[in-house]
């Protein structure tokens, strides 16, 4: 009996040592992010997740209480997860005067990745399934933590939506007209460069292109959302990327140097879907949404 006491109390004093770190830990870094999610969740954060089509959870709609019973420990492994910029690729920064203004971090964080569907057996009854069930829960748990963020600087998905395809349109149209100037501004750094080297390539290759874009277009939809920390002291210098995807009908022709077509028809119209991944900074005063990325369907 002895013992067994003395094993509780070593049980009791391990587990008090625990809590008291993971307390001190998130009151220090990552407290003010918890409340957020936390608010966020109590005004129903699971409808964010009903709602997302082919990457939908199938239970999620017929178990509610076992999907809010996961967000707080879900939400603690997306809180370690969390990178700073510390850690991270080399980012893209402009001298300001005598400071020095970080533009863009440079790269997609967690670019978006088609996968296959699984059968229902399979995902729930397989170690693999279960494996991308839990990782699919991470991912829409992060998306709905910047998703939060972002609406606390007044974000509004329609809003957005207009402006994202107007980016479209206009990215689209500068890069068939090889206008290098007006593009640099509508896209990041390494975005640029990207795009100046498939304009020289398209320029060897045809004299001139006609593209157009069929308005209304037919679907538009975000795919993730993801922040990126600057300050691990201070959650609100950050960057947030959001993955969309573009269902359009496009035309599109091009010409040789003597204006004859060589490629493409403009009287057709081709459905084109396109995932474009589009970046703002949180802490930059008059930041504007730009594209940072796309990616291959």
């Amino acid at each position: 009996m002895a013992l067994l006491r003395r094993f509780n109390t070593i049980r009791s004093l391990y587990q008090t040592l625990e809590m008291h770190q993971s307390s001190s830990f998130l009151s220090r870094s990552y407290s003010s992010g918890f409340s957020n999610v936390s608010q966020f969740y109590g005004q129903g954060v699971t409808s964010c997740l009903y709602k997302t089509q082919t990457n939908a959870l199938p239970w999620t709609c017929r178990n509610t209480p076992t999907l809010r019973s996961t967000t707080a420990a879900e939400l603690l492994i997306f809180l370690n997860d969390k990178k700073s910029l510390s850690t991270q690729a080399p980012t893209q920064t402009r001298k300001v005067g005598a400071q020095i203004s970080m533009t863009s971090p440079g790269f997609v964080y967690e670019p978006y990745a088609l996968r296959e569907p699984i059968p229902f057996w399979k995902r729930y009854f397989t170690r693999t399934g279960w494996r991308q069930t839990k990782e699919d829960i991470k991912s829409e748990l992060k998306s709905a933590y910047a998703i939060a963020k972002l609406r606390k600087t007044g974000y509004s998905k329609q809003k957005f939506y207009k402006e994202a395809v107007e980016l479209y349109k206009e990215i689209s149209t500068l890069v068939a007209n090889g206008d290098k100037t007006s593009l640099r501004k509508a896209v990041t750094e390494n975005m640029f460069s990207a795009l100046k080297n498939e304009i020289k390539q398209r320029e060897s290759i045809w004299s001139k292109v006609y593209w157009e874009l069929v308005e209304p277009i037919v679907k538009i939809r975000t795919l993730r959302a993801r922040l990126i920390g600057v300050d691990k002291n201070d959650l609100n210098k950050a960057f947030i990327q959001l993955t969309l995807e573009f269902l359009t009908k496009e035309k599109f022709e091009a010409y040789d140097s003597k204006g004859a077509v060589v490629a493409g028809d403009k009287m057709k119209e081709v459905l084109v879907r396109s995932i474009w991944v589009f970046e703002k900074s949180l802490f930059h005063s008059g930041a504007h949404w730009r594209l940072c990325g796309r990616i291959k369907v």
